[in-house]
């Protein structure tokens, strides 16, 4: 401990794992799941939204999502999660983590109700109201990202503080699979009410008016893990670092972290007066002083996850395109409108319970042995290898009897995404920056990431179209096909990887000693920069 390390902070640094950290890990974690789900769920429905919308009787094949159409409903909700990690971000720095904590879930509530509701019965109506309510939806979702990462960072202790702000984000895991099962239940249920023929044997009778509950009935499910735990979110107290480091209140930090890890801890305001007038604690994030302490971290957690998103959401939203293209999932007019949603959901959900909630809980498990730069830079490279091993002989696993080995290796993609840089790209920013900029600087680099998703989703909805016009989806230019795609994806995977080596490893030290908010003068500098993973 250094000497001029508050009681309160060491306490929580040293503090054996307890029953508090446990709930903080749910609290924190039930926002994850929601958001997982919510963010995830719209790429089961869309099929569907195109068959009940868009169909024409007459022609051979269902409808589908019109390309600007299909663009907006995957991707508004996350223009709205990038605007919320900014927006939220910041906010949580300037009024506390807790006070907002409760006004993203209350949000998060409200829309994905609203999501499921529309104006009017027309597509263009209920497409335009899918579209608001998602994007508030978004924008929700966007503020849990920085807090939740903020909170369990700041509660955890020194020691296994990065299992329990990757077990947060490990719930997204569940949120995914949650998503998947939901849809299974609501598919088979309409399946057993109603026998429909496939599109091909009655393109009238394989859609029936009642379907529309079908898609609303998945997004709307997504309010009631977050309607939940909103009381226990308003029990929790703030943390103690924003409450001593940025609010400056020494005696109601002591009070609460008394409470929590039932002992005596003594104010010393003195102290706290000290380390908070030192010059130290004065820089802002536009100084030049902040550029030479934590310039290089925050390019570093910004580009990784920029462009691990843009790998992590194509693979996400067009994974059901990719089985389709392999023949896991039939023709659409070899189906009727429910089977497609059961077959897509089934799809999804098996990759999510063999490889992504696996791959989180791999990384909550090593994250403190191996660190987060051991962890990060394995997983960018095991993608880029898997994305080269998909792509280069694609032609070889679209054959039949090699679709198995093709499912195989894509679950492995996935895998060393989450045993990998799509957790640690979440830790690492809560750990690295002063206290008073810890939520900025932790919304910042999770906006690039959206901004990454959203090449992702858009770029790849058309980047994966046949190069072959008679193989493209209604509406679509051609594109580069998938084989292309995979490549691209592996090039990105590559370049995340040379970009991890200006992460820091934050493992087993204190967040004062990770920012060098403990020290003064030249010392803080060499302390924020001593933590830098490759001398630059």
């Amino acid at each position: 401990m250094s000497g001029r390390e508050l009681g309160v902070l060491n306490a929580l640094d040293v503090a054996k794992t307890q029953w508090y950290h446990f709930t903080a890990i749910v609290i924190a974690g039930m926002g994850f799941f929601t958001d997982a789900y919510d963010l995830f769920c719209i790429s089961l429905v869309t099929k569907l939204l195109g068959r009940i919308y868009y169909t024409d009787i007459s022609k051979p094949k269902p409808g589908v999502l019109p390309p600007n159409v299909q663009a907006a409903v995957t991707g508004v909700a996350l223009c709205g999660t990038l605007a919320g990690q900014l927006f939220f971000g910041w906010l949580g720095d300037k009024l506390g983590r807790k006070k907002v904590y409760g006004l993203t879930l209350m949000l998060m509530v409200v829309c994905s109700l609203a999501s499921g509701l529309s104006f009017g019965d027309t597509p263009k109506g209920v497409m335009a109201t899918l579209c608001f309510f998602r994007f508030w939806l978004g924008f929700g979702i966007g503020g849990d990202y920085p807090l939740s990462a903020t909170i369990m960072s700041e509660y955890a202790n020194k020691k296994t503080r990065g299992a329990f702000i990757a077990a947060v984000f490990a719930m997204q895991g569940f949120g995914i699979l949650a998503g998947g099962i939901v849809a299974l239940i609501v598919s088979s249920a309409y399946d057993h009410k109603y026998d429909l023929p496939s599109y091909k044997e009655n393109p009238e009778g394989s859609i029936v008016h009642s379907l529309d509950y079908v898609w609303r009935i998945i997004l709307m499910f997504g309010a009631v893990p977050a309607a939940v735990t909103y009381y226990w979110r308003m029990k929790m107290p703030e943390t103690a670092r924003y409450t001593a480091l940025v609010a400056r209140n020494a005696k109601q930090a002591a009070s609460d972290m008394s409470k929590v890890l039932q002992v005596e801890i003594e104010a010393e305001e003195d102290k706290l007066n000290h380390i908070v007038e030192s010059e130290n604690q004065k820089y802002g994030l536009f100084s030049r002083e902040f550029a030479k302490r934590h310039g290089l971290h925050l390019v570093g957690t910004t580009v990784t996850w920029f462009l691990l998103d843009i790998a992590f959401y194509s693979q996400n939203l067009f994974q059901k395109d990719i089985f389709s293209a392999i023949g896991w999932i039939p023709p659409s007019q070899e189906m009727n409108a429910i089977h497609e949603v059961y077959r897509i959901a089934r799809a999804q959900t098996l990759i999510a319970l063999c490889s992504t909630v696996p791959g989180y809980w791999f990384t909550v498990a090593f994250i403190d042995y191996m660190g987060r730069f051991a962890i990060q830079l394995m997983g960018f490279f095991f993608m880029t290898v898997f994305m080269f091993a998909l792509a280069i002989p694609y032609n070889h696993w679209t054959k039949k009897e090699n679709r198995i080995g093709f499912v195989v290796m894509y679950s492995l993609t996935f895998f060393f995404s989450n045993f990998g840089p799509n957790a640690t790209t979440f830790v690492v920013p809560a750990e690295i920056f002063p206290a008073r900029l810890r939520s900025t600087c932790h919304g910042i680099s999770a906006a690039a990431g959206k901004a990454g998703a959203i090449v992702g989703a858009f770029g790849f909805l058309y980047a994966a179209q046949s190069t072959d016009p008679t193989k493209v989806d209604h509406g679509y230019p051609t594109g580069i096909g998938v084989k292309n795609s995979l490549i691209v994806l592996g090039v990105v995977n590559f370049f995340g990887m040379l970009f991890t080596l200006l992460v820091p490893e934050s493992k087993g030290k204190s967040l004062e000693e990770l920012s060098g908010e403990n020290e003064e003068g030249p010392e803080a500098v060499e302390m924020a920069g001593s933590a830098r993973t490759v001398p630059v």
